[in-house]
């Protein structure tokens, strides 16, 4: 009978309800994507790997590092892979096509990222020729290439037209692994460094170091640093997660925001439903007054306010979550250049319930405690 009471005075005022429960759902909506947002951010962090260092210039990533450090590194006890690329910066035909491509010494980065999954075929066939690249599917599939096309990139940082032939699409291990990457041979690069006399002849952006061990991961970093103390081209070696998070300090500032924002936008829910839950007290205080003088206690009377508001709550959290995952893949395609990883993470919809819960309580709660305190007499009174 309670849940019958609780719908029916829900539904009363039909458009009210509609609106009520719109303006949650568009608030979940937008609390959801902002969350989203958030972890995206956060989503290179999430990805790092335990057992992978990452050594650059201590300086700056600007600054270039000597090749001739991978074999000293490759000596360090604990140190079980070394790898090495260079950040490439080209565009596609046009500016506007831009996307991460790297030079990297192939075997060896393959090896240290198992989380791009590749044929055996089309690895050989990439480790084979020089001009090679391999990208992965979501970067593949948007400007529609096929194994063995002939594609030229603006270099930026390194200025000139580079052909290349794709000879491997690669796939993530799952859904979180970036699939937007280019990656080319750092000879082929070096090689025509070599050849316009470049600074960055021989030399490199970073180093990615595989580990045996995570618990010497602070020692091994330690130990590279001093072995380069004084030198030409000092290093500063971190965890790959801590690499991640240098480039993330650098918009602190930003992410506090967004985060503020999606709180604002739940005080902005329980405005609109307490309003809501106000002026359907105020219509129905004579109703409140009969169901006391018919028997119903207050707590009974505070359970049927406390339900409605609940009811409109939950409807607009259910309706605003149905919304977010299309939406949000929609708005994962749009920025797939800057977040190649959007998705929806199963602590938002979490995060979505317990937040429409307290909106509930909130704003049915002073209702609630006038229809307690609130006198027989007085209610019979009230014109509403």
């Amino acid at each position: 009978m309670f849940l019958k009471l609780i719908i029916k005075n829900a539904l009363r005022h039909k458009l009210r309800t509609f609106l009520t429960i719109l303006s949650v759902a568009i608030a979940i909506l937008a609390f959801g994507l902002l969350q989203t947002f958030i972890n995206a951010w956060y989503q290179g962090v999430e990805a790092s790997s335990t057992i992978r260092l990452i050594t650059r210039n201590a300086v700056s990533l600007a600054f270039p590092l000597p090749i001739s450090y991978k074999e000293k590194i490759r000596k360090i006890d604990g140190v079980k892979a070394v790898s090495w690329g260079t950040w490439f910066g080209g565009v596609y035909k046009d500016e506007k096509n831009f996307f991460p491509s790297f030079a990297i010494d192939a075997e060896s980065y393959l090896e240290l990222y198992p989380e791009y999954l590749i044929s055996e075929r089309e690895k050989k066939e990439f480790f084979r020729d020089r001009k090679g690249f391999i990208a992965g599917k979501k970067l593949a599939e948007r400007f529609g290439w096929k194994i063995g096309d002939i594609i030229t990139l603006k270099g930026k940082i390194f200025p000139g037209d580079w052909e290349f032939i794709l000879r491997g699409i690669y796939r993530g291990r799952d859904e979180y692994t970036d699939e937007t990457q280019f990656f080319f041979h750092w000879d082929y690069l070096n090689e025509v460094l070599r050849k316009t006399g470049s600074l960055w002849a021989d030399h490199v952006g970073w180093y990615m170091i595989g580990i045996t061990n995570t618990d010497g991961a602070t020692d091994i970093s330690l130990f590279i640093d001093s072995m380069f103390k004084n030198s030409i081209a000092e290093t500063l070696t971190e965890t790959e997660k801590a690499f991640q998070l240098s480039f993330i300090s650098m918009t602190e500032t930003i992410l506090i925001l967004i985060r503020i924002v999606s709180f604002v936008v739940i005080l902005i829910i329980i405005a609109v439903v307490a309003n809501t839950m106000s002026m359907t007290y105020r219509e129905r205080i004579q109703e409140y007054a009969i169901f006391k003088t018919l028997g119903y206690r207050s707590t009974h009377i505070g359970t049927l306010i406390l339900g409605e508001s609940l009811f409109l709550t939950i409807i607009g959290c259910i309706t605003g979550i149905a919304s977010t995952y299309p939406i949000a893949k929609i708005v994962g395609k749009m920025l797939e250049v800057y977040f190649p990883v959007f998705i929806v993470p199963t602590e938002v919809v979490y995060y979505d319930v317990i937040a429409s819960i307290i909106v509930g309580l909130i704003s049915s709660s002073i209702p609630a405690y006038n229809v307690v305190k609130i006198r027989i007499v007085e209610g019979l009174r009230s014109i509403g």
